[in-house]
């Protein structure tokens, strides 16, 4: 994170009830262990809101895991948040990524767009999470509609709109099916990125201002770092 550009520099949009953050891989959105960047508190103290909210820390309203990069949802009031939250579990946000995998065998007949559906169960011992076909105890329903944009020599290019939101989600119905994320070892992947995070983008978030009127914000966050891969991507 050295000479890593500012959290308020990243900032894509910005009203007085909330704001969207173009996160770095390797942030944490919210308090976590020691020695990981707390971009919530990081953002009070370079856009003044400890004075300007009386103490209230912008608050993320879903959480981006640490290797993820993108669009970051926080609000910075406690009525914006509880709306947000709601929003959230009425289904009303969507949420989009982009996934550089690791290419698949030939023999993994993968459709070029398909629905997954699996039950997440978390280890929080391990900070793991594993993607059942069969609900079991302790599980969650897990839901994703995935795209394949493309192909490469060594990677397939996906974009993936999340419908429910559960612990390392896309990390683990994707590890289920044999696909594995660029850098991902946690989940498979065979080595790690250089800057240690993972090739899962938060593009795109659409959500219900929290005004009380029926306006839906549409905000869309440009990988943070430019290289050939995120290039090539775009270009699909």
């Amino acid at each position: 994170m050295v000479n890593a550009p500012s959290a308020e520099s990243r900032i894509l949009y910005l009203h007085e009830a909330c704001l969207v953050l173009n996160k770095l891989p390797g942030e944490a959105v919210q308090s976590t262990a020691s020695g990981i960047h707390d971009v919530s508190r990081i953002l009070a103290v370079q856009i003044g809101e400890t004075a300007q909210g009386k103490g209230f820390f912008p608050a993320a309203v879903h959480r981006l895991d640490v290797p993820v990069s993108g669009a970051s949802l926080f609000a910075r009031t406690p009525k914006a948040l509880a709306f947000l939250n709601a929003a959230f579990a009425q289904g009303r946000i969507e949420k989009r990524y982009l996934a550089v995998i690791e290419k698949p065998p030939s023999s993994l007949a993968l459709p070029e767009t398909g629905e997954l559906v699996h039950w997440i169960k978390t280890d929080t011992g391990r900070n793991k999470s594993v993607a059942y076909y069969e609900k079991v105890p302790g599980s969650k329903k897990a839901i994703l509609h995935y795209r394949i944009k493309g192909y490469g020599d060594h990677y397939l290019f996906m974009e993936i709109d999340l419908l429910t939101g559960r612990h390392h989600q896309i990390r683990a119905q994707l590890a289920r099916l044999g696909l594995h994320i660029k850098g991902d070892l946690k989940y498979g992947a065979r080595r790690s990125e250089p800057a240690g995070g993972i090739r899962l983008h938060g593009y795109s978030l659409c959500f219900p201002k929290p005004t009380g009127r029926d306006e839906v914000i549409s905000v869309t966050a440009p990988p943070p770092t430019r290289d050939r891969l995120w290039e090539t991507f775009e270009n699909l």
